[in-house]
């Protein structure tokens, strides 16, 4: 009899370690799984964040149908629900393509090149950029063939700006041709790289500093927009694109 409850005693032990082990497997997972989307959250809010190119405004630098993952710490990421920024490695410079919230509708992201910083003059003549009364090189730009000047009410915000002998009653604004305005403090003057067919500073303003969201740093995924035929998909994949730097 006392061999029989030694051997129940055993089992129930040999049991109890099972149930126990498999409690600390499960809470093992558990834990990494917590620490992983805590992690997850954390880089994705302060860190890096994916941003798709939904356009082909900044073509033949980026192209529509993009995935990128966008640098947030380098300007200062936006702290959730307080309006303000962590500590930026730097400022925005000339010449960097940012993301950013659009300032005429805030549920949308756009992405462009800065081509102005606060407290530029520019002025555009001809299609040509001209900043603090230079021309700006700008090998990366691209223009649509006999797509001409175009006018537009919208550009009428800059009249606002405008300096030196730019005479308000006369002025009339066009795509290829307005300016000189001066950026102001803590705002930014973006241009799309495919110059005709963006929709820009030129057209609806200045982006506050407030609003740039990061930088994108590298394309990690490409596919060409669909066509409508159901095998496209074999060929859409952009595979020369993966891992392509930013700049």
């Amino acid at each position: 009899m006392k061999l029989s409850d030694e051997k129940k005693a055993h089992a129930l032990d040999r049991a109890n370690r099972r149930r126990s082990g498999k409690v600390a497997f499960f809470a093992h997972w558990a834990r990494i799984v917590v620490v992983s989307l805590a992690l997850f959250v954390v880089i994705r809010a302060f860190g890096v964040e994916a941003f798709k190119i939904a356009s082909g405004s900044m073509e033949h630098t980026l192209f529509e149908g993009d995935f990128l993952l966008i640098n947030k710490l380098v300007y200062g990421a936006g702290i959730p629900g307080s309006g303000r920024k962590l500590p930026a490695l730097h400022a925005p410079r000339r010449g960097d393509i940012v993301v950013f919230t659009y300032p005429v509708d805030r549920r949308l992201n756009y992405v462009k090149r800065i081509t102005g910083l606060p407290g530029d003059t520019l002025e555009m003549r001809d299609a040509t950029l001209i900043r603090n009364g230079r021309i700006v090189p700008e090998r990366y730009v691209m223009h649509s063939a006999d797509e001409g000047d175009q006018t537009d009410d919208e550009f009428r915000w800059q009249k606002a700006y405008l300096i030196g002998d730019a005479q308000l009653e006369n002025y009339r604004p066009s795509r290829n041709n307005w300016g000189p305005l001066v950026v102001p403090v803590r705002n930014y003057f973006v241009l799309g790289d495919n110059r005709d067919n963006s929709s820009d500073s030129r057209y609806w303003g200045f982006v506050a500093d407030s609003l740039v969201r990061g930088q994108p740093i590298v394309v990690y995924y490409s596919y060409a927009p669909d066509t409508g035929d159901r095998l496209d998909w074999l060929t859409r994949v952009r595979w020369k694109r993966f891992g392509e730097i930013v700049h």
